[in-house]
Order: C-alpha cells, then structure tokens, then sequence
C-alpha cells in the first residue's frame, strides 16, 4: 500500500513539473516590481471605517463613525418574555428599530440586531445576577 501511494504521489509531481527556468524567473521579476498604492491625500481624506466595540456579559458599546463627531451608544438586554424582548427600557418585537439596528432574532438566551453588515448579539445576564427572582413552589 505504501508503495502505491510512493508510486502516486511520485507521478502526480512530475505532472506537475512543468515549470521552466524562466517561467519562474518571470515570476519573482513581478513579485520585485514596485506597485502604484494609495496617494496620501486620497487617505487623508476618506472616513474611518473601523467601528470600535467592546463588551460586557449582556451589553455592548459602540461607536458609529459620523462626519462631525462620534456619538456613544450601548444596547443591554434585561429580559426576554413571550417573543419580546426588553432592550434599553423598551420591549422590542421582531424587526423593530434601536440606534440604528434592527431586531431579527429573539431566543431564549439571547438576541441578535443587524444594522447592513454589522451583526450585535445581545445575551441575557447569568441567572444568579439577574434582577427577576423566579421560583417553583409545589
């Protein structure tokens, strides 16, 4: 079996040997060759495009890049009951709007907002440090 593969594996590269000297001399000579980048005056004036975040267990901070200043803004989930969920001191339902994303998943742990190509997952804080006590009595 082993020898098959050798056999195999000895034909395959000979297949593949067909590259000359000077096929791959031509190929560093483009891999040297200087290329044309970005002018500095066309970088200074495009807009930041990178959107800072950080996160904590059930909230996250953004920054929305705008063309005067940057504004601060943080989505927290605090419940989530019969398909809503509560985010920010106002009970959302699917497809409605806050800060600029819009609601498109509700489960039982977590939510997921989209504003184009940016994705937020919301997640509910761990029971012990939630702020609703729930029991089962008998």
């Amino acid at each position: 079996m082993k020898k098959i593969l050798v056999y195999i594996f000895s034909f395959s590269m000979f297949l593949y040997a067909d590259l000359s000297v000077q096929q791959i001399q031509s190929m560093v000579n483009k891999i040297h060759e200087k290329r044309e980048g970005v002018k500095l005056a066309t970088l200074d004036n495009t807009k930041e495009p990178f959107v800072r975040l950080s996160s904590d267990d059930n909230s996250s901070t953004f920054v929305i890049p705008t063309t005067t200043k940057t504004r601060e803004a943080k989505l927290t989930l605090h419940a989530i009951v019969n398909g809503k969920a509560y985010i920010n001191d106002d009970w959302m339902s699917l497809s409605d709007k806050i800060l600029g994303y819009e609601l498109k998943f509700i489960g039982k742990r977590g939510v997921v907002l989209r504003n184009e190509n940016h994705i937020k997952k919301l997640f509910l804080r761990k029971i012990k440090e939630s702020f609703i006590k729930i029991e089962e009595r008998y």
